[in-house]
């Protein structure tokens, strides 16, 4: 069984959600764990944009995965986005991203953080899995598959 797994909740993975930047995807992730986990969605979407000032969270092959810390957060946090439409994200290989893992952990976040990151580089790294993500169709679907994958 994944880390990712054990996180993801089926009511945070969102198909063909349509968004045209990525402050407004980050705006949108916001909203997304404001509704689910009770996160202020302002703070989400500034931990986001923070992070990406340093750099893209774009890995290439049309995948990025956003993330931050959040003060107060008790437990790591993720969603799961395939956008309807790709969006820039400065992604290393030029390539717009259309699957989007958007992931928060607590401030004082422990390696927990970084093994999950390990794990979701590893699961986008598999151009089936990649495949088979781009062709589910609902978010019911995605959220299956990235369940039963395993590191």
């Amino acid at each position: 069984m994944s880390l990712i797994s054990t996180l993801l909740k089926p009511e945070d993975v969102l198909a063909d959600f349509e968004v045209g930047s990525k402050k407004r995807l980050f705006e949108q992730a916001g909203q997304i764990f404001e509704a689910s986990q009770g996160i202020s969605a302002h703070e989400v979407f500034d931990s986001l944009f923070s992070r990406e000032k340093l750099g893209s969270t774009a890995l290439g092959y049309g995948i990025a995965i956003p993330h931050g810390r959040i003060k107060g957060l008790k437990d790591t946090a993720c969603a799961f986005i395939r956008l309807k439409a790709p969006i820039d994200f400065d992604a290393p290989d030029g390539m717009p991203v259309d699957l989007v893992f958007v992931l928060l952990a607590p401030a004082a976040a422990t390696d927990l953080h970084l093994q999950i990151l390990g794990e979701l580089a590893q699961m986008f790294s598999e151009k089936a899995m990649r495949d088979r993500l781009r062709a589910a169709p609902d978010a019911a679907a995605l959220h299956r598959l990235i369940c039963e994958w395993t590191p």
